[in-house]
């Protein structure tokens, strides 16, 4: 499961796709609809909120409002966005540069055009619903060698 920090407006059509599916499944586990991903670490900044379903909502608000953006057809039922933000969750900068590495790296090998939109980008904005603050990884990543 990777729901990503990042905009995504960075996101190639794959990514966007599956950030949407897996934010998805994401709601089931927070729902608990699943037996799998129940103590998932990508979870664990949804999860410390006050409110797990409404933050993961907004979240998924923005990926929603970037395919809506692209013309895509994702169903808005699937959802319950908050009439207002209802969360502002810190994400460090060392994950969002973390992140944004790993994205370049797979857009090198299936998206060279978004690849190169992104090459000259050094400080990727976040999600809306996060606030970037200073720190490196965070604990909860799961770092591929």
């Amino acid at each position: 499961m990777r729901l990503w920090s990042i905009h995504p407006s960075y996101l190639d059509t794959k990514g966007l796709v599956a950030c949407w599916r897996e934010g998805l499944l994401a709601r089931k586990v927070i729902q608990g609809g699943t037996r799998g991903y129940r103590i998932h670490p990508q979870l664990q900044r949804f999860t410390a909120q006050p409110d797990p379903l409404a933050a993961l909502d907004q979240y998924l608000s923005a990926i929603l409002a970037e395919a809506d953006r692209r013309g895509f057809s994702f169903d808005h039922s699937k959802i319950n966005p908050p009439a207002t933000s209802v969360v502002c969750i810190p994400i460090t900068h060392g994950q969002l540069e973390y992140e944004f590495s790993h994205l370049k790296e797979k857009l090198l090998v299936r998206d060279h055009a978004q690849y190169e939109k992104t090459a000259k980008i050094t400080l990727p904005l976040p999600n809306p619903i996060f606030r970037v603050v200073r720190g490196g990884i965070e604990p909860w990543e799961r770092i591929k060698n």
